[in-house]
């Protein structure tokens, strides 16, 4: 059973946690990475590249449409010209104020699905690192959690088509990680040799049932989805069972 559903309204920032949403007919979820960054070679502004990015807070209220930024609040839809400028002064460079209401801006354009992983693997996770939950669950940013099952259990998704409440879901593979879980999610500071000890880790306790085939490496945690256009308008809610297609 879905227990979280967490979206990044702007990409690279805070999420924000809800009830429900809605799918696009591009697969993406509404509103999450439907903002974005950009500098002035047009490459997004996010934590990968702006470790300062980290201590920047986000807080939003998407019925309103706005977000606090450090507590100063903005119309996501109205106040692009003030919004480019806050962060351009906060970050000490020109940025751009970019908007996507149909894909939003995923890393992964070509499974631009919502990210799936049980809550038993981030558990496990923040196990290994001695984090606490809910700072797991911000490193690695996933869309979708669910209970009932062991840790890593997602691994049996890979290629194959689910079920979440009633929408079909399309398991693409595992969901290739970046330098940002290896930061603190709110001062980013590095945990030395993160990297390494993650993918010793994932490797070793890898599940006997977990097919080797989609892993080039092991720095790897979640799944990679695709949303077929069929599906749009369906919403995916907390509570939503995630079961194997028949």
């Amino acid at each position: 059973m879905i227990t979280v559903l967490q979206l990044h309204p702007i990409k690279g920032l805070d999420p924000v946690y809800v009830d429900e949403a809605r799918v696009l007919p591009s697969g993406a979820l509404e509103f999450d990475r439907r903002w974005a960054l950009v500098d002035g070679r047009g490459r997004f502004v996010n934590a990968k590249n702006r470790v300062e990015v980290h201590s920047i807070r986000a807080a939003y209220d998407l019925d309103r449409l706005e977000v606090a930024l450090d507590g100063e609040v903005f119309s996501l839809v109205r106040e692009a010209s003030p919004i480019a400028k806050w962060f351009s002064n906060r970050l000490g460079e020109s940025v751009e104020w970019r908007e996507n209401t149909e894909l939003g801006f995923p890393d992964d354009t070509d499974s631009p699905g919502p990210t799936f992983i049980s809550a038993a693997s981030v558990t496990r996770v923040a196990e290994w690192f001695g984090l606490s939950v809910e700072e797991a669950r911000r490193r690695f940013r996933t869309n979708v959690e669910f209970d009932g099952v062991e840790a890593f259990w997602e691994d049996r998704l890979y290629g194959s088509r689910f079920r979440v409440g009633a929408i079909e879901v399309d398991a693409i593979n595992p969901c290739q990680r970046c330098v940002v879980p290896s930061r603190s999610a709110l001062t980013g500071t590095q945990d030395t040799g993160f990297q390494k000890r993650f993918a010793e880790l994932r490797e070793a306790q890898l599940p006997a049932f977990t097919e080797r085939g989609p892993f080039t490496h092991y720095y790897r945690l979640a799944v990679n989805t695709r949303i077929q256009p069929s599906e749009a308008g369906k919403v995916i809610r907390v509570g939503d069972e995630v079961t194997f297609a028949s």
